[in-house]
């Protein structure tokens, strides 16, 4: 069982970059300006800075669903008619967004709260005198802030950079990308030296800052035009000497009970009953998956792996039979699965030989394109069509929110980061140690000689849909490229600003200041 410190939010939010309604709440009994009264409660201030983690992962804050959708690994077909949504799916896939769609729109809502929600503490925590248990407070606070204000930059470009709530302008102007960087990494240096060094995989400590320096230096040449990969490796020997190491079980990371896992080096807390947001799981399985893993509620027969993830993964590899669902199916008891509305097979490659009998239903491996209708290659390529996602453990009884927790940063990823400095600064091979590990435990040879090319399709494989492809995609040049439903599509690297703060704030549509 998880546990949480779950305090009365600080002040009003700080809606869209644009309002500025700063009045202080009462502490419970205690009024604001006689709170904190002692070192613990002075460390709880921080807790409001992590609030808006949990939205990043569902669509309330649609961060993760924009990186994966977006990539070439998982995709959100519409299933007759189901999961058309008005296009919003499809046009995350096929980069044909615009400045008005959920994703971007909920997306920088999410981010900036929690950058002012940062703010805000750290406004009250500059009050106190400045003792070394406050500056250390600070120095956390600042930053989870940059770990807002990173993913803001990576998806946005130039945004609005501000340090304060209680001085910020009503209509701020954006600055550049590369300004932002040089910030971040300014701020990050100056305060790592002050953060707890410790595994709490719930807190922004030391690894957790170095692993987040080691991502903006690993794509500092996409956000400043200058690589900085040197700066990247020596980063990341910092988070390798910490007290994180591979699991012998591949899936460990992605249990229910992972919250001890010896991979995570920071992870948002989610708890089916008192912490929700993860549902992963929902989108994806078939309706009737709920009789195989005695689930309370149906899901939702919705996303699934693009055939080039499908076949990214060697047969043997046990990352495929370990985290993708395909094939016949059962229920719980390991009777066939039946789904008593299915018509039949139409299609042309082989399906199941029982399937006009007795209706079971069969999980094709792969889609036949991003928008079926029962006309096209059969119902069952509509209904059953592309594999789907069990990396994250679905505990028997689950519930609509999963358990698991969600790894922000974990250890594997750090490996295969620095297997791409040594490449980068040296020659193909000079990684091969650090993936080797890594494909060991999947059951797969060894590579000799890994490129850049490799390196990539490894990334692919071990971090599915852990939220890294569209930045990964980008930063190796492929993001704009063509691929299955997608066309080659040039300037859409990050996302536009959302109509409404535009429109709230006319400023953001001037050139940075």
């Amino acid at each position: 069982m998880k546990k949480y410190i779950i305090l009365p939010l600080l002040f009003a939010l700080f809606a869209g970059i644009g309002c500025t309604d700063l009045d202080e709440e009462l502490y419970e009994s205690i009024p604001a300006d006689q709170y904190p009264e002692n070192e613990g409660q002075i460390a709880s201030l921080s807790v409001d800075a992590y609030s808006k983690l949990k939205d990043l992962i569902d669509d309330q804050g649609y961060w993760y669903l924009a990186q994966i959708i977006t990539g070439d690994g998982y995709c959100a077909p519409t299933r007759d008619t189901d999961w058309d949504d008005g296009g919003k799916w499809r046009v995350l896939h096929q980069h044909t967004w615009s400045n008005d769609v959920d994703a971007v729109n909920n997306m920088w809502s999410n981010l900036y709260d929690g950058v002012t929600r940062s703010n805000q503490v750290i406004d009250r925590l500059k009050t106190f005198e400045q003792t070394d248990d406050v500056k250390k407070v600070i120095a956390e606070v600042e930053t989870m802030r940059a770990f807002y204000y990173y993913l803001l930059m990576d998806n946005y470009g130039d945004i609005p950079y501000l340090t304060s709530a209680k001085d910020a302008p009503e209509q701020p102007f954006k600055i550049s990308r590369e300004d932002v960087f040089n910030n971040l990494v300014t701020e990050l240096e100056a305060n790592v030296s002050l953060l707890e060094a410790s595994d709490k995989k719930y807190l922004a400590n030391q690894y957790m800052a170095y692993m987040l320096l080691a991502k903006l230096y690993l794509n500092a040449e996409v956000y400043t035009g200058t690589p900085q990969w040197q700066e990247a490796s020596d980063a990341l020997d910092e988070v390798l000497a910490g007290p994180y190491a591979m699991a012998t079980d591949l899936m460990s990371p992605f249990a229910t009970q992972n919250e001890n896992s010896s991979e995570i080096i920071f992870s948002i807390p989610f708890d089916e009953d008192t912490y929700q947001g993860f549902r992963l799981h929902m989108r994806s399985l078939h309706y009737l998956h709920n009789k195989t893993f005695g689930m309370a509620v149906g899901p939702w027969n919705g996303f699934a792996a693009t055939p080039m993830q499908f076949d990214l993964y060697e047969e043997n590899d046990l990352r495929k039979t370990s985290w993708m669902i395909w094939g016949p199916q059962y229920t719980q008891g390991g009777e066939p699965l039946i789904d008593d509305d299915n018509p039949g097979w139409t299609g042309d490659e082989p399906f199941y030989s029982e399937l006009d009998d007795d209706k079971q239903v069969y999980i094709l491996p792969k889609l036949q394109n991003l928008w079926m209708t029962t006309d096209v290659d059969g119902y069952a390529y509509v209904k059953f069509g592309g594999a789907r996602m069990k990396k994250f453990e679905i505990a028997n009884g689950a519930k609509e929110s999963l358990s698991n927790d969600f790894p922000l940063f974990r250890i594997t990823d750090a490996k295969l980061m620095k297997a791409e400095t040594q490449i980068r600064l040296g020659n193909p091979g000079d990684g091969d140690d650090l993936i080797n590990e890594i494909r060991d435990r999947a059951g797969v040879d060894d590579i000799i000689g890994a490129s850049l090319d490799d390196l990539l399709d490894e990334r692919g494989r071990e971090l599915w849909l852990e939220g890294h492809r569209r930045q990964d995609l980008i930063r190796f040049g492929e993001f704009e490229k063509q691929w299955w439903e997608k066309e080659a599509k040039v300037g859409v690297s990050t996302f536009p600003i959302p109509k409404w703060a535009s429109d709230a704030n006319p400023n953001l549509l001037e050139e940075p200041k």
